[in-house]
């Protein structure tokens, strides 16, 4: 797999913990209202720190793709308290100023679904959205970009599991005994094989809800077995480029996942048959039909890029 580590700046954020927030500069919780509407959702800051990433060879259930552990260091970062919504997306589906294919470099609106790919479990009042491409994930960070002056994007594969593990070693960020799962987490002993609404588990220690569970949540990087060995001794804000559709990084397990699949330091690959039954020729760039338990959550990182960055950004990375 022809793919690199590295780091850029403004992706990652900076070393300041200050940025604006509505009308306040403080690195604090805030709300982001969607313009045009009375949808909002909510972010949570993300200290800078360290912490091991990946799981250790005498974590039951720990595979060879999650170490051997290694010291990551990041910078700060907000991340989305609850998984993106279908209340939130369907201001960017429905969005009728963007169109629906273009051949330049523009924010497009996703193709209509040939079917409910939600498949008849819920979409809004707080259902998280599902069945979408990291393409699709990525557009809609563009799109709300544009929308707000706000620099959204996916989080990496490194700052999605020091989020998730909020500060803790052990296999779930509440515990190692996954019989206490269900008090955090929709799988598959008590998601009823569909997701739910979002929050109604209790939060990590950080104030961030279903990280494990309801949706898998797509990240940045592209997949690779030999991540933590590519590290060395770059273990500061590290992120895969992605270089190939497949396979991308997905973490967090979702609704129809057994607990082993939740653990903080799962990682799972993508792969084309999530589009399998996909009927048209080419294949949807936007929605994948077998991948019923794939959303996204979004992060915005605490330094923000410049204009010009943020463009050459969402160029590089909105991309099949």
């Amino acid at each position: 797999m022809k793919s690199a580590l590295f780091v850029m700046s403004f992706l990652l954020g900076g070393a300041s913990a200050f940025a604006q927030t509505g009308n306040s500069t403080a690195f604090a919780p805030y709300a982001q209202t969607m313009p045009g509407s009375n949808v909002s959702f909510n972010m949570v800051p993300i200290q800078a720190g360290s912490f091991m990433m990946g799981s250790p060879a005498t974590e039951t259930g720990h595979k060879p793709v999650e170490g051997p552990a290694k010291k990551v260091k990041l910078d700060a970062f907000w991340m989305g308290a609850k998984e993106v919504t279908y209340d939130e997306f369907l201001l960017f589906f429905n969005d009728e100023n963007l169109p629906r294919e273009s051949e330049v470099d523009a924010v497009t609106r996703p193709t209509p679904q040939y079917i409910d790919l939600s498949w008849g479990m819920g979409k809004q009042g707080g259902f998280p959205v599902n069945s979408m491409s990291q393409y699709t994930a990525m557009m809609y960070c563009r799109w709300l970009y544009k929308k707000t002056g706000i620099f959204y994007r996916l989080p990496t594969e490194a700052e999605w599991e020091y989020a998730c593990r909020a500060g803790t070693t052990s296999a779930y960020f509440f515990g190692d005994d996954p019989k206490q799962l269900k008090d955090y987490a929709w799988f598959a002993e008590n998601s009823n094989k569909k997701y739910q609404k979002t929050g109604q588990k209790k939060p990590n220690a950080w104030g961030l809800y279903d990280m494990l569970g309801n949706v898998s949540e797509w990240t940045l990087d592209q997949f690779r077995e030999d991540y933590f060995t590519s590290l060395g001794d770059t273990g500061t804000n590290p992120m895969v480029a992605p270089t190939e559709t497949y396979p991308r990084t997905v973490r967090g397990g979702g609704y129809s996942d057994k607990a082993d699949a939740l653990r903080c330091a799962t990682r799972q690959p993508s792969d084309a048959s999530w589009n399998k039954r996909d009927p048209q020729m080419p294949k949807s760039k936007w929605w994948l039909t077998d991948a019923m338990a794939v959303g996204f959550r979004i992060v915005r990182p605490v330094q923000a890029p410049t204009a010009e960055e943020a463009e050459a950004f969402y160029k590089k990375y909105c991309r099949e």
